[in-house]
């Protein structure tokens, strides 16, 4: 099948991450969310029945978990597997310490908590959510997943610590607000770069807000992420610092 140059680049990330990272060993899978995760389970799958069959595959969204039984993988979930062997997902941006930002799709609590139970946390991405300081290329806000009753207070909140367009997301296919999984509402949050060269210290001072759920800040959880090229190659990022440029990937 031929794929324009982003689809081939988010292809050649997730086909890359597999073949490094989910062994045949591995039981446990976290399937992550977004558009780059069709491609990993289109790999995993790759690895054949028999490997498969003795694995449970964890879903972060709505959607992971129906790419999960669509394909005809075992669908486990937190509570019965609280230890995961590696967990594979997208991201809205990564900036060159490996800080993410998440929750475009507003499933970020259950990324985050997936994440957490991650021995390894992958992410697979194309080139364009690569940057040096979070905030330079996603520039629509931090996604902040707030309780309903809080959502006001908690707007108030983030304007006072900087955001001044914070605002509650609205969905595009019906009048109202977007609703998560979780049955919460989801703020976005637009803060400067230079509240986000800390992103731990941001993500810590959304956090303790009263009526907060989630910060779809990632600090220091990923071990590694791979990013699609336009030219079909891939970029390997480490949690050491270290990168690896125009890898080729087998297809």
């Amino acid at each position: 099948m031929t794929l324009n140059p982003v689809e081939a680049a988010k292809r050649a990330a997730a086909y890359a991450a597999v073949d490094a990272h989910v062994k045949l060993s591995h039981r446990y899978i976290g399937i992550g969310s977004g558009s780059t995760v069709p491609y990993v389970v289109e790999r995993i799958l790759a690895q054949g029945d028999e490997a498969n069959k003795e694995r449970w595959f964890i879903p972060t969204s709505f959607q992971s978990k129906q790419l999960i039984v669509g394909n005809g993988l075992r669908l486990g979930d937190i509570d019965t597997f609280p230890e995961i062997d590696v967990a594979i997902d997208g991201a809205d941006e990564v900036d060159n310490a490996l800080n993410l930002i998440k929750g475009g799709g507003a499933c970020h609590l259950q990324e985050k908590v997936i994440a957490q139970a991650a021995k390894e946390l992958i992410i697979v991405a194309d080139y364009r959510k690569r940057s040096s300081v979070l905030g330079t290329n996603w520039t629509q806000g931090i996604p902040v997943e707030v309780a309903p009753v809080a959502a006001s207070q908690v707007l108030a909140s983030l304007k006072r610590l900087g955001s001044t367009d914070a605002h509650l997301r609205m969905a595009k296919a019906k009048a109202g607000p977007v609703v998560t999984d979780n049955g919460n509402l989801c703020i976005d949050a637009p803060f400067s770069t230079a509240y986000l060269r800390d992103p731990a210290q941001l993500n810590s001072q959304i956090k303790q807000l009263v009526g907060v759920v989630e910060v779809g800040i990632f600090p220091g959880m990923a071990k590694a992420a791979y990013f699609g090229n336009q030219d079909g190659t891939v970029s390997i990022q480490h949690e050491d610092g270290s990168f690896k440029e125009n890898i080729t990937v087998e297809i």
